[in-house]
């Protein structure tokens, strides 16, 4: 909480933006910091949709091109310099300071101040919902920078130099915070139509952020698969013991304008705020992949279905050098995008992921086609169009299923959840990495290149350098590692 008003916006599931929600009149600039209530009034009605919108602006925003980059979805366009630094893999202190800082003094600040709120009055749905985007926004956090402040955190001026936690710590603590808030009576009442109003992402269905807190448990479970693997399959067989539900839909914000600050973030932020579209064109990496198996997602990702692509990371080619890279094709953006936390194609990925690692495979052939079925009606294609050896369950070993079901989920992962994708490469090592350039008449489609312009020796980056706002003010923020360090649970 940082001063003593709050702007904020009310996103309802059925699409229709509404400017009121108990009293308070304010428009939401999502990808503003709005998280200024009056501690002494606020509620947890007022503080819940401002963190969720806090979140969504920064993840499905900055991080969503981050990640989108680092996945090599789309590159910077060589008429353009925007985004250079994050794909020649040359991050500072000095870049992404303001995702950073949002996310912890507004998103995550607004999150435990809910809970507080929610705890005091036994109101164990508030106190779910927020618990739940809590973690989620945490993992986020642990995933892009191994360690931050989390047992010394959120108590605002009583600790303004938190320590930093390492992240599997950090991990255990999320997990148990959400077991806990799972096992409080959070159905018995359910939200009026108000309180529903301010659930951007279920619309007060609490069955529905059960599934959510299960799923995003599934998730972070499997993350430890490498560093921590007894415990992983422990946390995993506990909650398929205890019958969990996972999400079969998709989690996330799907009620954008196409009005200033009300868009989709994404859109916001490399769109309307730069006033222009070309700076993201599309990746040989990605197109490359969607050509050789006749992916009909192209139209939907690159707006045709031969989208003529750049070199990862070759924004100083020049005309007489690259001359397709004039009319290279840009990654498609609409105002009106949603942003997914977890996607149902996801959900389902990590279910298949699951039962092959801990269940001897059974039943993950049919999550697996689930996921890509999911992946494509995300999109809006219908089954029929997706092709047939997608369809065909791997009968090779373990790693041969891993690489089909990662694989395939790094395609559902472009737009406002591609920090995705990056992560899971980290995670299992899938898109494999080529050894020889895009360039290369050995290269394989699909196989991630070292960026043209790295400056990492060859190097992958697998985490962001802490920003200088955390080392300015806080001095237990850590030594500065390389980006090329893996985070505590890499490959």
């Amino acid at each position: 909480m940082k001063n003593n008003h709050i702007k904020y916006k009310t996103l309802m599931l059925s699409a229709m933006v509404l400017l009121t929600v108990f009293g308070c009149k304010k428009t939401l600039d999502i990808n503003v910091s709005p998280n200024n209530p009056l501690i002494e009034t606020t509620t947890p009605e007022v503080l819940f949709p401002s963190a969720v919108a806090s979140t969504a602006g920064r993840v499905g925003g900055e991080l969503t091109i981050l990640g989108g980059i680092w996945s090599q979805y789309y590159t910077q366009a060589n008429a353009s310099n925007q985004y250079k630094t994050i794909d020649s893999y040359a991050l500072t202190r000095n870049d992404l300071n303001g995702s950073y800082n949002e996310l912890f003094s507004g998103a995550l600040a607004d999150y435990q101040l809910a809970i507080n709120l929610a705890t005091a009055k036994a109101d164990w749905r508030y106190n779910l919902m927020a618990t739940v985007m809590k973690a989620y926004t945490y993992q986020v956090l642990v995933d892009l920078y191994d360690k931050v402040p989390y047992s010394e955190a959120l108590k605002g001026v009583n600790n303004l130099q938190p320590k930093f936690d390492d992240g599997y710590t950090i991990y255990v603590g999320l997990l148990a915070e959400i077991n806990a808030a799972l096992a409080k009576d959070y159905t018995g009442t359910p939200l009026n139509s108000e309180q529903k109003k301010t659930d951007f992402i279920f619309g007060g269905d609490m069955d529905q952020w059960t599934k959510f807190a299960n799923t995003l448990k599934l998730k972070m479970y499997l993350r430890m698969v490498n560093a921590k693997p007894a415990e992983a399959q422990t946390g995993i067989n506990q909650l398929y013991a205890n019958g969990a539900n996972f999400l079969t839909t998709d989690a996330g914000i799907a009620s954008f304008d196409d009005t200033p600050d009300n868009s989709n973030p994404f859109y916001e932020y490399n769109v309307r705020r730069l006033n222009t579209t070309t700076n993201l064109r599309a990746s040989k990496t990605f197109t490359s992949w969607l050509a050789a198996n006749g992916d009909p997602r192209a139209r939907y990702y690159f707006g045709t279905p031969s989208p003529v692509p750049m070199n990862q990371g070759d924004y100083t080619a020049t005309a007489i050098q690259q001359p397709t890279y004039a009319s290279a094709t840009v990654f498609a953006q609409s105002a009106k995008d949603p942003v997914w936390f977890i996607s149902a194609a996801e959900s389902y990925f990590m279910q298949a992921e699951a039962l092959e690692r801990y269940f001897g495979g059974g039943g993950a052939a049919a999550m697996y086609q689930n996921g890509v079925r999911a992946a494509f009606t995300q999109v809006g294609l219908a089954s029929s169009t997706i092709p047939a050896p997608y369809l065909v369950y791997s009968t090779g070993a373990f790693e041969q299923k891993l690489e089909q079901i990662i694989v395939q989920k790094w395609a559902s992962f472009p737009g406002s959840h591609s920090l995705e994708g990056f992560f899971e490469q980290e995670r299992t090592g899938y898109p494999k990495t080529s050894a020889v350039y895009s360039t290369d008449g050995s290269y394989v489609a699909g196989q991630w290149v070292y960026s043209k312009n790295g400056v990492t020796s060859g190097l992958f980056p697998k985490r962001l350098v802490y920003p200088a706002s955390s080392r300015d003010r806080n001095n237990n923020t850590p030594a500065e590692v390389p980006i090329t360090t893996k985070v505590w649970w890499g490959k």
